[in-house]
């Protein structure tokens, strides 16, 4: 099975994760909905909806960018009409949208908890609930629709709140979508995943964190190619799954992980987090 064809709607693809798995996609000859707020040029964060437009079409793929707030719910409505309007459905949701603030709780300003729960939370269920008509027909036509939400295990083991509740709330708000939504759409035929990784990854995102060392990361590639792996799987036999990337590749015969390491030899990697 592959992609080709296939129209996914990636919410953050400006950049980034969501990016790398646009152009994974986009090798099949897939459409792409490039999802994101970012449509002028930030010296501190590199790329926007048009550069993630057009490497996605330079890797082989057709891209549509829109300028889309999906914490707002008008922008996701007209964000989902252009891409119906563009690619006539969609079959493949992809919320990698995220905000991140890794603060204690004295150290978390209102204005910082509610972006992380906007985007993470209400963003996530937001894009699912206005794509699920266009998924639900994907279904009847025989397309394969997924959802694939990038977030963790669900763990309720204290040491994964403690430094930094309000995100870990907020990252685990999104996995409760994949386990409800997974339940609620199987009758549909709609796979609902979710996906992380074991060690953290070089973005320009982690470039803002103090003291992240890029060396000691892997490549957005290692998520993109576990991201094409869940796509292209029977949407009616792997739903309701929290796969971590390496797991998930060594499962289909991959096992040499050495060119996703920024740093190729590096033994020493850091670990993600919600990964025990």
């Amino acid at each position: 099975m592959t992609l080709k064809g296939k129209t996914l709607f990636i919410t953050g693809a400006s950049r980034g994760i969501g990016l790398a798995i646009a152009k994974r996609a986009a090798q099949d000859g897939a459409n792409i909905v490039v999802a994101a707020k970012t449509a002028e040029t930030n010296p501190k964060l590199p790329g926007t909806i048009y550069s993630a437009a057009e490497e996605i079409e330079a890797a082989g793929g057709k891209a549509l960018a829109v300028q889309t707030d999906i914490r707002d719910e008008a922008s996701v409505d007209a964000a989902v009409a252009k891409a119906v309007e563009a690619f006539g459905g969609l079959d493949i949701l992809v919320n990698n949208a995220s905000a991140i603030s890794l603060t204690p709780t004295p150290d978390t300003p209102m204005k910082r908890f509610d972006l992380m729960f906007g985007v993470n939370v209400r963003g996530t269920y937001l894009c699912t609930q206005k794509c699920l008509p266009h998924l639900t027909a994907a279904a009847k036509a025989g397309r394969n629709p997924h959802v694939l939400n990038m977030s963790p295990p669900l763990s309720m083991k204290p040491h994964w709140f403690k430094s930094h509740v309000a995100y870990t709330m907020a990252k685990y708000g999104m996995s409760e979508c994949t386990l409800g939504h997974a339940a609620e759409f199987k009758a549909l035929g709609i796979a609902v995943n979710s996906l992380w990784p074991r060690t953290a990854i070089a973005t320009a995102a982690l470039q803002m964190i103090p003291g992240a060392d890029l060396n000691r990361c892997r490549k957005p590639e290692i998520l993109s190619d576990a991201a094409y792996l869940v796509l292209t799987s029977d949407a009616k036999g792997t739903t309701g799954n929290f796969f971590i990337d390496d797991e998930l590749l060594a499962k289909h015969g991959i096992t040499d992980l050495d060119r996703y390491a920024v740093v190729p030899g590096t033994t020493d990697l850091i670990p993600d987090f919600f990964v025990d």
